[in-house]
């Protein structure tokens, strides 16, 4: 929980001080007081189980965080004796620093007031623990906020340090960010994504689904409740619409599945419409099967692409079909199994606009 800068500050007061004993300190909820005498010197720490009645009245606490001069601290620390409730404290050097200092012309316990209490929170219960992450987790929002990024609500917003994210991107509430990520510039992230280990274009959206170890290029959408598993690759411009599962998949630029698929050991060309419904059946008990789909391909709804299968360029399934065969370029196939429907009836539907 404690900053770089808070140990840098404490070096450089003891340094200056050069004190034997410099305490970080802060108005937290640890067991150890501050006391200090009239002159508002610190000159000891009492721990909670024997303090007075007026002692607990202090708010100024210990840190358990502190600098010691070292050859002062390595000679007391065997002297040191256990205290009345039978263990040895380090905290009571510090009472022993002020004894051995009295002859000293600087005072030899110096103390550094926490500017952000919560950087000496300890943590022994998984109520303190849950209130630390919280903690965290807000100073990495603010950062990012700083940064450019809009955070709709912090307080339902769960970032890992480590995660990028671009200016201009708007996370919304129920997003998670995990692990490595990174996300792109211009983004909308939610409501209620997870993203955990993958990268992120930018202009992308991504809402109400699940991304992990995929990458998803600039423009491309995903959701409402899709998921991206591993080892898939959404390329430029792609929609990813609702209830798509892909898996070790690449979809290539400007190509569509907007409803109710799974798409797993596929590679998906450019421009291909992807109908609902559709399966690639990947699995043949033992194997994992590749599909390949080529570029400018229409994949009728409720097509089953029974793998390891080929669809040429510009090629076509009609509705329910059951491909068990390569389908070759700008032909169509129809059918259980799916057999070729002669060539000339095999119109794109590009070709029968014009009629």
């Amino acid at each position: 929980m404690i900053r770089p800068g808070t140990l840098a500050r404490l070096l450089e007061v003891h340094r200056r001080e050069q004190s034997l004993v410099t305490l970080l300190t802060g108005h937290t909820h640890d067991p150890g007081r501050i006391v200090r005498d009239s002159g508002d010197r610190v000159c000891g720490i009492v721990e909670e189980k024997i303090a007075t009645p007026k002692q607990l009245e202090l708010r100024e606490r210990n840190s358990g965080v502190c600098a010691f001069r070292a050859e002062w601290l390595w000679r007391r620390l065997s002297t040191l004796q256990r205290s009345s409730i039978g263990e040895y404290l380090l905290t009571d050097l510090t009472a022993q620093a002020v004894s051995d200092g009295e002859s000293s012309t600087t005072w030899p316990v110096s103390a550094v007031l926490l500017d952000d209490p919560s950087e000496a929170m300890g943590i022994n219960t998984r109520a303190q623990l849950a209130m630390a992450e919280q903690v965290v987790r807000r100073r990495l929002l603010n950062e990012m906020m700083l940064s450019g990024v809009t955070v709709a609500d912090p307080t339902t917003t769960y970032v890992h340090t480590g995660v990028e994210v671009g200016g201009d991107t708007t996370l919304l509430p129920g997003t998670h960010l995990t692990g490595s990520t990174r996300i792109g510039a211009g983004c909308t992230i939610g409501p209620s994504a997870s993203v955990h280990e993958s990268w992120v274009g930018d202009g992308c959206t991504v809402q109400w689904s699940v991304v992990e170890h995929s990458r998803i290029e600039d423009g491309a959408d995903v959701g409402p409740y899709s998921h991206l598993r591993p080892g898939s690759h959404i390329g430029r411009g792609v929609h990813i619409g609702n209830y798509v599962e892909t898996k070790n998949t690449v979809i290539g630029e400007g190509s569509a599945s907007g409803h109710v698929s799974y798409l797993g050991d596929a590679v998906i060309g450019s421009d291909v419409n992807i109908g609902a419904g559709t399966i690639t059946a990947n699995y043949d008990g033992v194997r994992k099967n590749r599909t390949t789909i080529g570029d400018g391909a229409f994949i009728g709804v409720d097509t089953i692409l029974r793998a390891p299968v080929e669809v040429g360029e510009h090629g076509r399934t009609g509705a329910g079909s059951v491909v068990t065969r390569d389908v070759p370029p700008d032909r169509l196939v129809v059918g259980v199994p799916a057999r070729l429907v002669p060539q000339n009836a095999a119109k794109r539907p590009e070709q029968e606009s014009k009629r």
